[in-house]
């Protein structure tokens, strides 16, 4: 399925001038206080967030998972998902792939389906957190940090095999999460497990061909409760140094302990020169996957001033990866999607309006109330005209929701799949 600029032109007709009349209010006014609205607008139309081949379908938790009707049931399939995605909100112009759960059969096939949507191939992703069909060793007691040297062979080799897939693609980079770790105290040596999997990532950065990126996550538990190799920021960071100028940290914002500064990660890592990546969801209480926005809106945008700061001033940090990481367990994946995108691109934008100019002037007068105030007069700002005038000027639809609705995508989707089809590795 794929939607046309005729569809969208005829859903957006009818909001066109209430849309108008909105953003000539808004840009009069942030024009009065000094903001390059046209500058603005163009930096939204240009941010692009990737979406992972894994979350086309209905999410789980570890009791169980309801089917969504009409899922993707193939690699192409969930293409054509992000596709409609991409032409609704403009903003979703890159597809990050799993494997072995997508890879692809015909690759030539794959990119020409992709080049159709307007779509790129983003970071791919290795998985070494589960035992794989037919696989000789098992990730039971660890991947790259096994003490079996066979199962450690085997994951490093896995991650060889992900980056030919990605060359294939045009990727320029691996991600690598690691699921290894403990979940009673005493059941490994903690020394050991570090060095292991810090010689198994130097081994796949060496196999990266010199243009590509490894990226390393980091997360507190789960699925191991006492602990984690590589738990926090501190130790992704220790282990990108150690294996090159390439290697970076990827930030997950579910992947840390409640009321974690994350912002102030984000500052330091780009200070560094080590942010490579951002995996988006939100969270109440631990790494929820839940739909961007949904929870803390107001955290997301101070982590995006911290981000905006950092892409303005910290040259030597470089240009951001940005990918969904939820599951949608009870909501349409593509409804969840785009309630996703929107609450990025409006943090985004509100960043773009504090004035860092002023900020710093009240820091260096520790005016400490007059800070609050610019952050959050831009917080409070309504910025959704500006998103909708992004979207209109390279072809999207003024409400992607409200369009989704109107030319019943989904009802579309099941008449073409049917209301049994499951998404692949899921």
């Amino acid at each position: 399925m794929q939607l046309n600029k005729e569809q969208l032109q005829s859903v957006n007709s009818g909001g066109l001038d209430r849309h108008e009349a909105e953003f000539d209010f808004l840009a009069d006014k942030l024009t009065a206080a000094g903001t390059d609205v046209e500058a603005l607008v163009g930096d939204l139309a240009d941010f692009q967030v990737a979406i992972p081949s894994w979350a086309l379908g209905a999410g789980g938790t570890r009791f169980g998972r309801f089917s969504f009707y009409g899922e993707p049931g193939s690699l192409e399939q969930k293409i054509d998902d992000v596709g409609i995605l991409h032409a609704l909100t403009q903003t979703a112009g890159a597809v990050s792939l799993h494997i072995p759960w997508d890879t692809p059969t015909d690759y030539v096939a794959v990119r020409e389906r992709a080049a159709d949507h307007g779509l790129a191939f983003d970071a791919i992703n290795s998985n070494t957190f589960q035992d794989q069909q037919g696989a000789a060793h098992s990730y039971k007691h660890g991947s790259l940090s096994a003490t079996d040297e066979a199962a450690r062979e085997q994951a490093i080799a896995h991650n060889l095999e992900v980056i030919e897939v990605g060359k294939k693609l045009g990727s320029k980079s691996l991600t690598v999460w690691l699921a290894d770790g403990t979940t009673f105290p005493g059941q490994r040596n903690f020394q050991r497990s570090l060095v292991q999997t810090e010689d198994s990532l130097k081994q796949i950065y060496a196999g990266m061909p010199a243009d590509w990126k490894l990226y390393i996550e980091y997360k507190p538990y789960e699925p191991n409760f006492y602990s984690t190799v590589i738990q926090d920021w501190g130790t992704s960071f220790m282990l990108a140094n150690a294996c090159g100028e390439r290697a970076y940290t990827l930030v997950d914002l579910g992947h840390h302990l409640p009321n974690s500064n994350i912002e102030q990660i984000v500052s330091t890592l780009m200070l560094k020169g080590k942010l490579g990546g951002f995996h988006f969801n939100d969270s109440k209480y631990g790494d929820d996957d839940l739909t961007v926005g949904s929870i803390k809106p107001y955290a997301l945008f101070l982590i995006f001033n911290e981000l905006v700061y950092g892409m303005r001033n910290n040259p030597q940090n470089p240009d951001l990866a940005w990918m969904i990481d939820a599951s949608h367990n009870v909501k349409d994946p593509l409804e969840d999607l785009i309630q996703s995108l929107e609450a990025i691109q409006e943090a985004y934008a509100k960043s773009l309006l504090v004035d860092q100019d002023r900020l710093s002037a009240a820091q260096a007068a520790h005016d400490v109330v007059e800070c609050q105030e610019i952050l959050q007069d831009a917080y409070r700002t309504d910025v959704r005209p500006l998103l909708q005038r992004a979207r209109l000027n390279r072809g999207g639809a003024l409400h992607p929701l409200r369009a989704y609705r109107k030319l019943d995508v989904r009802d579309a989707l099941v008449r073409e799949r049917g209301r049994n089809t499951v998404a692949t590795g899921l």
